[in-house]
């Protein structure tokens, strides 16, 4: 008997779930209004539960945000951020001295590592157009063994990365946007060094695959034992394997078997997490992510001892200004600018 792809079908909520390796998804889709001139929103922010604003008003959110939308400066340890940016601008600092501007399809993949003050800000530059921000932003543990590792943080520039472009027998278009995990013949960026994902055995892949209207397209089979699920967030039905699923649904999937994707609506998209399992302990609280409590109550503590490092920043919110392009000043000093928005 043929084994069935689809072992689980779930909504997708706010944050997205998530099976190990990874710990958390979040797809941010917020249709800002013009900028004030002083990087937040024209208007009036009256009825926002301000520093804790995550429902949607007015099509967006300040998040913890106070005057300017985003996350003002908060630590990390023990875990990788991905940040995959498709629309908007992100200003990034942090409490090594290190900072950045990125969006428009860059992604930044920081290893917290032993421990990180980062301040992630969506500065609304535009005061005459919106300011559209979509991005996924995804939580990749580390194991034990890399949980105290020095941070770090590599930025994969649009510019650089590749995409996987094929056409089914009715010449309908199909293209993935590689983040991580080869397929076909294009190959990902580098991964930091101690990311679970700089090993090749553990096949973690962050795709973004995109399905013209009536595309049929076979999801090639990876290797047994990973955990491997799609998320169907734009578009209207599709069929996975067979199975009819609607928008706004995750579904798991045997990481060893082809599964067809066959879309009969509109145009749609879905973000693919597929990793070997780390399968260690997971203890989280709030940023820290470890094995035991013990190690949880020590990263509070070294936190209150030691800042990460403290903050060099002249706020908790800060941005880069009203002009500067995109570029990355890293940990080392070093920077790269490849400008523009």
């Amino acid at each position: 008997m043929k084994q069935q792809a689809i072992t689980r079908i779930f909504p997708l909520g706010f944050p997205w779930e998530t099976m190990d390796p990874f710990l958390f998804c979040v797809h941010h889709e917020d249709f800002y209004p013009a900028g004030n001139g002083h990087f937040g929103p024209r208007g009036s922010l009256t009825g926002r539960n301000l520093g804790q604003d995550f429902a949607i008003k007015d099509g967006w959110r300040m998040y913890h945000g106070q005057k300017i939308p985003g996350f003002p400066v908060h630590p990390h340890r023990g875990f990788e951020t991905v940040t995959v940016v498709r629309r908007g601008i992100i200003d990034h600092a942090d409490s090594l001295g290190a900072a950045g501007r990125y969006g428009g399809g860059d992604v930044q993949w920081m290893t917290a590592g032993r421990g990180v003050q980062h301040a992630e800000m969506f500065p609304l530059l535009n005061e005459n157009k919106e300011n559209t921000l979509e991005l996924f932003q995804i939580w990749l543990n580390l194991p034990q063994v890399n949980k105290m590792v020095e941070p770090h943080f590599t930025m994969l520039w649009r510019e650089a990365l590749s995409n996987f472009v094929t056409q089914d027998s009715d010449g309908k278009r199909i293209e993935i946007e590689v983040t991580a995990g080869a397929i076909g013949n294009v190959q990902p960026l580098a991964t930091p060094p101690d990311s679970w994902a700089a090993d090749a055995d553990n096949h973690v892949a962050i795709w973004t695959i995109k399905l013209d209207r009536g595309a049929k397209w076979q999801l090639p089979a990876s290797v047994r034992g990973l955990n491997r699920a799609l998320y169907f967030f734009k578009g209207s039905t599709l069929k996975i394997a067979g199975e009819k699923i609607a928008v706004k649904n995750g579904v798991q999937l045997l990481s060893d078997i082809d599964v067809l994707l066959e879309n009969s609506g509109d145009a749609c998209e879905l973000l693919l997490l597929q990793g070997r399992p780390i399968n260690e302990p997971v203890v989280q609280h709030g940023p820290f992510v470890m094995n035991t409590r013990a190690e949880i109550e020590k990263a509070f503590a070294d936190y209150r001892d030691t800042e990460f490092g403290g903050w060099p920043w002249p706020s908790a919110d800060p941005v880069h200004g009203p002009t500067r392009g995109r570029f990355a000043k890293h940990m080392d000093g070093r920077v790269e600018e490849p400008g523009g928005w």
